[in-house]
């Protein structure tokens, strides 16, 4: 649980940092590049993401059983794994390379859009070395690749590009960002693991890895589509106008997803030991401690941005300020989505293939429940942008079906509960709702500044004083050990510490 603990904080600490610099790239990227481009650019790299996310074939999250059962030494299994990625990211970017239209289907491709495929390859091996350092319980490496040096490059890259061409900046950015990421992963990556003495790559011992991964890679892919097909579903049906304006929404709302994956670095390790050992109803507690910090992060932050939601996307422009109400369900769906999510952490290790058949049941029932509710819409006469929430509410209920379904099947594998939920939540969710309601009578201004944290604290206050128990607390007490782990400045020498 101090491992759990640990790892959370620090990867909270990445969250922060993700979240400094994703506010300056959204606003760089709507008033400076418009919801047309954006929308463009949206699109284009849900389909390299979802590139990459076959390449990676489950070893993004399977990687931690892989060496946790293996007697060969792990730097082999690793360069196995970047080996297996590696063929996948080829094959993907040989894909958008001849047929480039998957990334750009409603508009010309005249300019820098042959730079866009490239980033599949660096995002699967940035995923995989990332991986391999969480099960050495590095995840100082994932705070720097992916909160800092990632969506850093991006943000100055789409703003610096933007002198030159406004057409092609956000794409160039995007490139140059997984550069980075993949640089920042590397480092670290050869100075833990190094190059494997004597590796000689084993083919069938490859494909065996790829058939064994393929319902964790399967989970995956239908865990990220989720978050996806929405904005596929809406480049079929509206504008790319509309869609840069339910992305910029989305982008609001992922920022409380975040929150789940700063578990996932240490969560997946911890859950993969205790489940060789049999140590099942330590996994329980663990599934459920994890489940209870991340309803109440993303319950918090879900409140913070939905109430005043109108001034947040106003940052974008008066035009993303239709996107509210899309807004709205996006958030509360990832509320709803902690339970899955966790659960599914331990699932992909003890019955990965009813995880997976879950898993596709749901998108199922999101995509044909999206699109009858934007067909719906559209006969009712509503603008584009409304029927542009049809997606969000399919996303809100698919995923809640998820968490009942996948939540109930591990408490029956572990033969203990699971869940995360306590009442005291409702207690604290009261407190940041009548926070936000003085916080709306504000000027914008006030509104975004002083509303937010209000709110935050007003739900951070009763938690704290109803909900929290002792093990609750470990998350906060920030230790020496903890900054050595990020190579911050050790304030007490004045200088870098040492890993």
């Amino acid at each position: 649980m101090a491992s759990l603990a640990r790892g959370g904080r620090i990867n909270f600490f990445g969250f922060v940092l993700r979240l400094v610099a994703r506010l300056p790239f959204l606003f760089i990227a709507s008033r400076i590049y418009g919801a047309e481009q954006l929308g463009r650019f949206a699109y284009a790299v849900l389909i390299v993401e979802f590139a990459a996310q076959l390449a990676t074939l489950g070893l993004k999250r399977g990687l931690a059983q892989q060496l946790a059962h293996t007697d060969k030494p792990h730097a082999c299994v690793v360069w196995d794994s970047l080996l297996v990625a590696g063929i996948g990211a080829t094959v993907g970017m040989a894909i958008l390379f001849v047929f480039p239209q998957a990334m750009f289907p409603n508009s010309a491709i005249n300019g820098l859009e042959w730079l866009l495929p490239t980033a599949v390859f660096a995002l699967a091996w940035s995923d995989v070395m990332l991986s391999a350092l969480a099960y050495r319980h590095d995840v100082g490496a994932t705070v720097r690749a992916r909160a800092v040096v990632e969506p850093w490059t991006l943000t100055i890259a789409a703003l610096a590009w933007s002198f030159f061409s406004r057409r092609d900046g956000l794409l160039v950015a995007y490139a140059l960002s997984m550069a980075g990421a993949l640089i920042a992963s590397a480092v670290p990556f050869l100075k833990s693991f190094g190059l494997p003495p004597g590796w000689k790559p084993d083919p069938a011992a490859l494909w065996r890895m790829a058939v064994r991964n393929f319902p964790v890679a399967a989970a995956d892919a239908v865990e990220w589509g989720s978050r996806r097909v929405d904005i596929a579903i809406l480049g079929l049906f509206v504008s790319p106008a509309t869609v840069g304006i339910y992305y910029f929404a989305q982008n609001v709302a992922s920022l409380p997803s975040k929150l789940k994956t700063s578990f996932d670095p240490i969560l997946g390790p911890v859950i993969s030991r205790n489940i060789a050992a049999g140590n099942m109803t330590a996994v329980a507690k663990q599934v459920r401690q994890v489940g209870f910090w991340v309803i109440a992060a993303q319950l918090a932050v879900a409140l913070a941005l939905s109430i005043p939601g109108e001034a947040v996307l106003g940052l974008g422009g008066h035009a993303f300020v239709a996107g509210t109400a899309a807004l709205s369900f996006l958030l509360f769906a990832e509320v709803v989505a902690a339970t899955a999510t966790v659960s599914e952490s331990a699932l992909i290790y003890c019955a990965r293939k009813r995880n997976m058949a879950i898993s596709v049941a749901m998108l199922a029932v999101q995509v044909l429940l999206s699109i009858a509710l934007i067909i719906l819409f559209r006969r009712l006469g509503y603008p584009p942008i409304w029927q542009a929430t049809g997606p969000a509410i399919a996303l809100l209920i698919g995923l809640g079906m998820a968490a009942i379904a996948k939540a109930r099947l591990l408490s029956h594998l572990l033969k203990a509960p699971v869940s995360g939920w306590r009442w005291e939540l409702l207690w604290a969710a009261l407190a940041g709702i009548a926070a936000g309601q003085i916080a709306i009578r504000l000027p914008e201004w006030a509104e975004l500044a002083f509303g937010i944290p209000a709110i935050l604290l007003a739900f951070g206050a009763m938690l704290w004083w109803r909900g929290f128990t002792a093990e609750d607390r470990e998350l906060f007490r920030m230790k020496k050990e903890d900054i050595e782990d990020l190579s911050l400045p050790d304030p007490s020498t004045g200088g870098d510490t040492p890993r």
